[in-house]
């Protein structure tokens, strides 16, 4: 069962196979092709690979494939990759026996040995080292593992979903990530929309948090004014789902009314004195250059290239404003 504190992305009126769960909010395109994703893959023995940026929902992901397999009567077990000392991640993923190492005072049993019949999740792979993909690759060839300090192999049933933020096909063109663990992990790839991808989502993540937030500091706010509508649909949140969820719950608390009138979106509240002048608004350089680029689409009536274009006006090609657009979250009903 989802964790209350775990929400993200599926929707709540319509059902996709046996992924229609409450606690996941999510009504745009992007999302239903990562429901059908979910949907073909979750019962099933395949690795899967989950992709995203910091704050999508990758475990939130991994749960819902995990609860959709057969093996979710068992306990999903996590291992956040990137918050273990090197030097005790192998104990950590295939334990040790006592004595094995100074401080090994007693048996310990690794998260491989824990997931057995079940589901490892495997979170920030890409922060493995060299050394340690390597006895992984092992472990995933072989099913069965050795604790640290031990002469028996022990054989494991483990369903592996890994996920990561990081290009790890540009990982492996670097030499920072082997290509046959790649192959290995990669067998069934999802890959989730940062929330500037999927705009349309914000008002339904927006108010799942609000309802969330009151009930938990025992509020009575009823919904988001328009301006403050606007302005979260308008910001690129860079940290995605969380970002806005850690967002909301900070307005809730400081909130005196019963609307949220305004949203303290980042770096558009800063306030700058000049010469004891009048506080002026200070945006960032993302901010002006979206602004910017705004104000000329809008000039050239959203036309991007040729004699007329915007492309031509600022003096960059037409590929490099395309994916300025992209990265800054317009598109041409912004130009309305």
């Amino acid at each position: 069962m989802m964790e209350e504190s775990e929400s993200l992305q599926y929707d709540t009126l319509e059902r996709y196979g046996s992924f229609a769960q409450p606690s996941i909010i999510g009504n745009g395109t992007a999302m239903r092709r990562v429901f059908q994703l979910l949907d073909r893959v979750a019962d099933s023995e395949t690795t899967v690979l989950i992709l995203g940026e910091t704050g999508t929902g990758k475990e939130l992901i991994a749960k819902a494939i995990h609860c959709g397999s057969s093996r979710r009567e068992e306990t999903m077990i996590r291992v956040n990759c990137a918050a273990i000392p090197v030097n005790l991640v192998e104990s950590v993923l295939f334990g040790h026996e006592k004595g094995s190492f100074t401080g090994a005072t007693e048996r310990r049993i690794g998260k491989f040995e824990l997931a057995h019949k079940s589901t490892l999740f495997l979170d920030e792979i890409g922060e493995l080292s060299l050394e340690l993909q390597v006895k992984l690759l092992r472990v995933l060839q072989e099913k069965e593992i050795e604790r640290v300090g031990g002469s028996n192999t022990i054989a494991v049933d483990v369903r592996i979903v890994s996920a990561t933020n990081r290009d790890l096909a540009r990982e492996v063109e670097e030499g920072r990530f082997r290509r046959d663990l790649f192959y290995r992990l990669n067998v069934f790839p999802v890959s989730l929309p940062p929330l500037r991808h999927r705009r349309d989502d914000i008002p339904l993540l927006a108010d799942h948090f609000l309802k969330r937030f009151c009930q938990k500091s025992n509020r009575q706010i009823s919904g988001f004014s328009q301006r403050a509508l606007a302005d979260m649909m308008n910001y690129h949140w860079p940290g995605n789902v969380r970002e806005l969820e850690h967002l909301i719950e900070r307005q809730v608390v400081m909130s005196t009314g019963h609307i949220l009138k305004e949203i303290d979106i980042p770096g558009s509240a800063q306030l700058m004195m000049v010469d004891g002048a009048e506080p002026t608004a200070v945006k960032t350089i993302s901010e002006n250059e979206r602004d910017h680029i705004f104000a000329v689409l809008k000039l050239c009536n959203g036309k991007i290239s040729g004699k007329n274009g915007a492309a031509k006006l600022l003096g960059v090609p037409a590929t490099t404003l395309n994916s300025k657009i992209k990265r800054l979250g317009l598109s041409k009903k912004h130009l309305l």
